[in-house]
């Protein structure tokens, strides 16, 4: 079934490390992109599709006041097939969230949140540029479970600068004392431009065999505190996997709404431009052909190797690809202890995940 990406791009503030597609904004403005929203999905090339994940990203999606949260998600309802199991997910600030709006996006069919926690010490989410301290995000979390919403997701960020081993267990293990189902633990990347890309952050930074270690150690306490690893970055208990996000690492077609939204639709990849006040005064959101035709050999290979149940020998084959030779390729890792081949699916270890851009850039090249 189809997925649903809606890309809310306002914040209270812009992070010193975020690239992404966001700005600063009132509330006037907020509401008329959330009507450009809901006019897109009035008049999508894909309405009627059967859809069972609705993901609002930012961006602050919290930040929708409880009438532009059920305009959108009402759109959503008139204009395409909704399953009534249906995951509908929001990105959320711990800053930004009161046990009144809460109530009102469950109201309206939100039953899963992410907050953007990111560490459990105060010192670091300073550094960050978080405008929340680690208490205001566990009032959060308690407040999402008295609103009625259960599956709640909590992110938390490795190697920030100035960031130790000892600091980040501690995060850790603050974060599996909360009655979540679900962490998203991910190296901090500094990106070209950001204010982050400076000398002064990149010499706080973790350099490589620290990071490692870190990454190593939060999958460990995570593991031994009930969160399954089941990608990359991401942990659960045992059935709260994000659902949508498994639509990208599975190959599943998936729309997405608002500016800088990618989609993945009719076999081909397209994305709408990073350009709010447009997509706010356009009729209909402009999209850019990002591949009409994306090799999905590749593709399979370098996002179903993120996943802990890595991909299978026989896919390879069926869309063209030589399992044989790819066998061949993995050789090495699997000597060397970052990959597993059993039966059928071939996939990487927990130190294979630490070096998989060039494991998996081996891989695909083995195919051509």
């Amino acid at each position: 079934m189809l997925g649903i990406y809606i890309h809310i791009p306002f914040c209270l503030k812009r992070c010193g490390y975020c690239d992404f597609c966001s700005s600063i904004a009132d509330e006037g403005k907020i509401s008329a992109y959330a009507e450009a929203v809901v006019r897109n999905i009035e008049n999508s090339g894909c309405k009627g599709e059967k859809v069972d994940t609705v993901y609002l990203g930012g961006g602050t999606p919290s930040l929708l006041s409880e009438k532009d949260m059920a305009k959108i998600l009402f759109a959503v309802r008139e204009n395409f097939s909704l399953s009534e199991d249906a995951e509908i997910s929001i990105e959320a600030n711990p800053g930004t969230v009161s046990l009144e709006k809460l109530e009102a996006y469950r109201r309206v069919g939100v039953n899963r949140i992410s907050f953007g926690v990111q560490s459990c010490k105060d010192d670091e989410l300073y550094m960050l540029g978080r405008i929340h301290t680690f208490s205001q995000a566990v009032e959060a979390v308690r407040l999402a479970e008295k609103a009625g919403i259960k599956n709640i997701s909590c992110d938390l960020m490795i190697g920030i600068p100035g960031q130790m081993l000892s600091s980040l267990e501690e995060s850790v293990l603050k974060l599996c004392g909360l009655n979540i189902a679900h962490v998203s633990a991910y190296m901090l990347k500094i990106e070209e431009g950001t204010p982050f890309d400076c000398e002064k952050i990149r010499a706080l930074v973790a350099d490589d065999d620290e990071a490692a270690d870190m990454y190593l150690l939060a999958a460990k306490l995570l593991g031994e505190n009930g969160f399954e690893q089941y990608e990359i970055s991401n942990f659960s208990k045992p059935g709260y996997e994000s659902r949508h996000n498994l639509k990208y690492w599975t190959g599943e077609p998936y729309i997405g709404f608002g500016a800088s939204a990618h989609s993945f639709f009719g076999g081909k990849r397209f994305f709408v431009p990073e350009d709010i006040d447009g997509f706010i005064s356009s009729p209909l959101q402009k999209t850019v052909s990002e591949d009409d035709s994306p090799d999905l050999l590749s593709e399979y290979i370098m996002l179903g190797l993120r996943l802990v149940r890595g991909i299978s020998l026989k896919r390879i084959d069926a869309l063209g690809g030589s399992s044989k030779s790819f066998l061949r390729a993995a050789e090495l890792y699997t000597r060397a202890g970052l990959m597993h081949i059993a039966g059928d699916r071939a996939f990487l270890t927990l130190n294979g995940f630490l070096v998989s851009n060039g494991i998996i850039s081996a891989l695909i090249d083995s195919q051509h």
